[in-house]
């Protein structure tokens, strides 16, 4: 018990030391009483113990300057023989060594030592000092005794003769005893003001400590948590004042939170919405910033790393090229690229450099121009087919008309041929026309006739209805080329669209299976109601089919597998496109299968109607 108690501490010093050693700042205010206190009390006890020691031997000279004063009285009726004997007694007496010396430094007699044997004491500073003044005292080592003594020395007179001089020593261990005691004394006093002190400054570090942790505490959350409380303010002092200051700029920071955090949301939900994609990159070339359009622009989902390197997200080498140009020379550029990823587009890309607090970059907004680049080359196209569809019957009706005014109208033989001529490319000019508007209605919105019949667009239509006023618009035609119209059962529900256009679209289909068909073949028609609220139809004929090579792209404007035999039948090149536009307007979708030499098979699903 006694080694675990040892090992432990005292017990009232271990909540000192549990508090002085809690925090730096409590050790450093700790350790800095100590050393006060440390300091303070080691100059009080050399102070004291210096004056306690010179006043035990002032206390020491005075008693021995009297016993010296009492036993030279007596000295004068001491005869010289019994010098010794009276030494030996006068030392019991005043409880110290005594020693005569003549006048010469030899010692006549000496209390504790055979004065034969010690040599002349005319040079001790003692003796020197009482020749000259009456009475001396030093402290020195005594080489006769080998001890220290304190030293007193009186002159007088002896046998009626003067420059004797009485000398009486004490040993110093009497006086350091006395100086040691209070020392002690000094010690203990020094040691409970200490733990006094101590424990104050311990008390009052803690308190401060305390505070001050609060107050960190606090700043801390202000940053975290604007909306913390005040702190308490609990003294009117430094801190109290801190205190005050604090809660002061918790509240500007509290606004100014606010503000910047209104600002990054409402800067966020703007950028996050663009449809243009949205890039920001600092001068490492790392993603600071990136919205949706621009990860799906790569074919990318869900959010980026942070600090993300932009060789990492983005392998196009036009693009980072761009960004370090504008990052080296500090000036906005502008150019156009095509992005490689998993959907590929066509972008103009506007990057401009920003600064800010912790450092530059650089900011790119991607402009997808695919559908409008795809619309420009559907354009040019249109143009180039449109000129090249009108040049061939103008051609041969300006051809023929000259002819005819140069003297044709008198061939009797050829005139009406060439007027026949002239009239057939006539109508294909009025077909041509005639397809091109009904392609510009229906990518426009409702044509005229369609606006003029209120809600035309959500009737609902029958297919059975449709597709037979179709077959009668072509059956006269059928007929013409032996080609056989077959009608598969009546079924097919209703739909939910325009009746006019869906009967252009069947009549478009059914004329492409009679004209590209061969004589004695078919064209069969067939509709179904599928499960998934769909109507099937499919129009299937027998003729001379489609190279596979050609089927992607049958449906574009003007787009003609046999040009030739397309011319021959009085084909625009523009029906298939009329009719896939009819049924995208609605909601459907149309796809084809054929192989060549085989025939072709049209295949349209269309949306059940709900009424």
């Amino acid at each position: 018990m006694v080694a675990q108690g040892r090992a432990q501490g005292p017990p009232l010093l271990l909540p000192i030391r549990a508090m002085a050693f809690g925090s730096p700042l409590n050790r450093k205010l700790f350790l800095g009483a100590v050393a006060i206190t440390g300091a303070t009390l080691a100059g009080l006890d050399y102070y004291l113990t210096r004056f306690t020691s010179e006043r035990e031997i002032e206390h020491v000279r005075q008693e021995l300057h009297a016993s010296a004063r009492i036993l030279a009285g007596e000295l004068a009726g001491v005869p010289r023989e019994r010098l010794e004997t009276w030494a030996l007694e006068a030392g019991g007496l005043a409880k110290a060594r005594v020693t005569l010396i003549d006048p010469t430094g030899k010692v006549l007699s000496d209390s504790q030592h055979d004065p034969e044997t010690m040599e002349n004491h005319g040079g001790r500073p003692e003796i020197r000092e009482a020749l000259a003044r009456g009475d001396g005292s030093s402290i020195r080592h005594s080489a006769t005794l080998d001890r220290d003594l304190c030293y007193f020395a009186y002159r007088t007179e002896y046998a009626r003769q003067a420059g004797y001089v009485l000398r009486l020593a004490v040993p110093l261990e009497d006086v350091e005893s006395s100086v040691a005691a209070v020392r002690i004394r000094i010690l203990i006093a020094s040691l409970l003001a200490a733990v006094l002190a101590l424990g104050f400054a311990t008390y009052f570090s803690g308190f401060l400590t305390r505070r001050i942790e609060r107050l960190c505490s606090f700043a801390e959350s202000m940053v975290g948590n604007p909306e913390a409380l005040p702190i308490e303010v609990v003294a009117q002092d430094e801190l109290g004042m801190l205190a005050r200051a604090l809660n002061r700029t918790a509240i500007e920071l509290r606004d100014l939170v606010g503000r910047v955090r209104l600002e990054s949301a409402r800067r966020e939900a703007i950028l996050s919405s663009m449809a243009d994609g949205v890039l920001a990159v600092d001068e490492q070339m790392r993603v600071t910033f990136s919205n949706a359009s621009f990860l799906g622009a790569l074919g990318r989902k869900g959010a980026l790393p942070e600090n993300l390197p932009l060789a990492e997200l983005v392998r196009d080498p036009e693009l980072r090229e761009l960004l370090m140009r504008v990052l080296r020379s500090r000036e906005p550029a502008r150019h156009r690229i095509r992005l490689t990823s998993a959907e590929s587009g066509t972008f103009e890309v506007q990057v401009a450099p920003f600064a800010g607090p912790s450092g530059g970059g650089a900011i790119a907004i991607l402009h997808d121009i695919t559908d409008l680049e795809r619309l420009e080359r559907i354009r040019r196209d249109f143009v180039a087919n449109v000129s090249h569809e009108l040049r061939t019957p103008l051609t041969a009706i300006r051809g023929y008309a000259e002819t005819l005014l140069e003297g044709g109208l008198e061939d009797a033989e050829n005139n009406r041929k060439f007027l026949e001529i002239i009239k057939a490319h006539a109508i294909r000019l009025n077909n041509i026309a005639s397809d091109l508007l009904t392609l510009s209605e229906l990518e426009s919105g409702p044509s005229r006739s369609d606006r003029s019949q209120p809600a035309s667009e959500a009737e609902s239509v029958s297919v059975s209805e449709a597709m037979d006023a179709a077959l009668r618009t072509v059956e006269s035609e059928a007929r013409l080329r032996g080609v056989t119209l077959i009608r598969d059962g009546q079924a097919g529900g209703r739909v939910s669209g325009n009746r006019v256009r869906l009967e252009q679209a069947f009549i478009n289909l059914l004329d492409n299976g009679i004209k590209f068909n061969r004589p004695g073949g078919e064209v069969r028609v067939a509709s179904r109601r599928d499960g998934d609220g769909l109507v099937r139809i499919t129009v299937a004929d027998t003729g001379i089919g489609i190279p596979s090579e050609h089927l992607p792209r049958i449906f574009e404007r003007f787009y003609r597998v046999d040009r030739a035999r397309s011319r021959e039948v009085g084909g625009t090149g523009l029906g298939l496109s009329i009719v896939k536009h009819v049924v995208e307007r609605m909601g459907g979708s149309v796809s084809v299968e054929s192989r060549l030499g085989q025939g072709s098979t049209f295949t349209i699903l269309l949306p059940v109607s709900a009424y």
